[in-house]
């Protein structure tokens, strides 16, 4: 079929709908980390992350999560609170949104890894947030309506290590 639309209203429709995906999954980052507190050691995180030794995956990551994860669990705690705010704010924001996917993709992975038998989870949304990351990649989609979009010209313009580090983040 032969589109009858311009070809700079489909790269703008198609530029917003994937800032909107990428918007969408650093707001799903956001509202995740409101329950990861430190109060109590991280209980609530504790409880969902002893699934993966209760209700095992895979048993390497079931044994890791049980001598490395649970008993450094104010560690673990504080770098999955990090990690989950910064993804939701970089990617909110589109900067460096190759890195942040890749970062969303490992620790969408460490999710899977822990709940993906516990009871009550459909494991379609692990499935999906993983997928979602690898589209958010292979799209650069930092590039359409995010800070990458902004800056990149001036690093691809710049040869200060910085700069050519953040394009290939971006």
């Amino acid at each position: 079929m032969i589109s009858t639309e311009p070809a700079g209203v489909q790269a703008r429709l198609t530029r917003g709908c994937l800032a909107m995906v990428r918007v969408a999954v650093a707001l799903m980052w956001i509202q995740n980390v409101s329950w990861k507190v430190p109060a109590d050691d991280f209980k609530a995180l504790r409880h969902f992350t002893q699934f993966a030794v209760d209700e095992p995956v895979w048993a390497p990551f079931a044994w890791l999560v049980e001598n490395l994860v649970l008993p450094n669990m104010t560690l673990f705690g504080w770098m999955t609170l990090l990690v989950e705010a910064g993804l939701g704010a970089f990617l909110l924001v589109g900067l460096a949104t190759r890195l942040w996917a890749l970062i969303g993709i490992g620790q969408s992975l460490a999710i899977t890894l822990s709940v993906l038998n516990a009871p009550h989870e459909w494991h379609w949304a692990y499935y999906l947030m993983i997928v979602v990351h690898l589209a958010l990649f292979a799209t650069a989609a930092g590039r359409a309506y995010g800070v990458d979009g902004v800056l990149r010209p001036a690093w691809l313009a710049s040869s200060h290590p910085l700069a050519r580090l953040m394009v290939r983040a971006s």
